[in-house]
């Protein structure tokens, strides 16, 4: 499932894109030609992500609510002509203008696509914790949710209403490079330890979506420049045999329904 920061990289492509335009909406699957007419023919205010959720805000007043959940993905078609959309494409965006036979945004198999109002995104978000990514985000949240819990820290990281945006690759990262055992009761937590947890998780995150992917390690430590990293190296911990740091062989676990991985010398029980 993809994680934040695609999303707000998806929020910020797509409004470079779209915003302030009149949208051309469509349904080439016929499962969202409904919703699709709500917002045909309307003007894009504003695009923003909380969390895994992307919401697109139109002068009519309606939100475009979209979470791709495990298998949704967005495709950005540029070019004259256009490509038509594939059969399995829920809802195609695209600029009404006289430019709009130069980019277009398909989207396909996500969990959530629905046209709802202000206040049902506002019930949305109240659902989810704090957004690192978001200039408004609150860890004081994520902290009183943290020292109330004797859920293991690496489960409550995977918890959307503890802290938004964060998936299993973040998980394993964020608690390696701070050195927390993921099986930690989040009521161990120290003060100094999330301060540090919550820093290095807006850093990586934002680095995650200037570089529209996620290498955890720095430049110095890797063999290549960012751009040229095949996708999966550059991590300490996710999905690897030895800790980045010190080398040590990884433990690896399930928890939270999710693999995870750590270091029992970075990472002490």
């Amino acid at each position: 499932m993809p994680e934040g920061h695609t999303i707000h990289r998806l929020a910020k492509d797509q409004g470079d894109d779209l915003a302030g335009r009149t949208i051309r909406a469509s349904s080439a699957q016929s499962r969202f030609v409904e919703g699709a007419a709500l917002i045909d023919g309307t003007v894009l205010e504003r695009s923003e992500a909380w969390g895994k959720h992307l919401f697109h805000t139109f002068d009519s007043g309606r939100v475009l609510h979209v979470h791709l959940g495990l298998i949704g993905k967005w495709f950005r078609r540029a070019g004259a002509p256009l490509p038509d959309p594939t059969d399995t494409t829920r809802l195609r965006l695209s600029p009404k203008d006289d430019a709009g036979d130069e980019v277009a945004w398909d989207l396909t198999g996500p969990m959530t696509c629905a046209v709802i109002t202000p206040d049902q995104q506002d019930a949305v978000v109240a659902t989810l914790g704090p957004d690192p990514l978001r200039t408004d985000a609150d860890p004081e949240r994520m902290w009183s949710r943290l020292q109330r819990s004797g859920k293991a820290v690496g489960l409550l990281l995977m918890e959307q209403d503890v802290v938004a945006g964060i998936g299993n690759v973040y998980r394993s990262e964020l608690l390696n490079i701070v050195g927390i055992d993921p099986r930690r009761p989040g009521r161990k937590v120290t003060r100094d330890e999330f301060e540090r947890l919550w820093a290095e998780t807006v850093r990586q995150l934002r680095l995650g979506v200037r570089r529209n992917k996620i290498v955890t390690m720095s430049t110095a430590e890797l063999p290549m420049p960012v751009s040229r990293l095949p996708n999966g190296e550059g991590r300490y911990a996710y999905k690897m045999e030895h800790c980045g740091r010190c080398h040590t062989e990884l433990e690896v676990y399930p928890l939270a329904g999710r693999t995870t991985w750590s270091c029992p010398t970075c990472q002490p029980r």
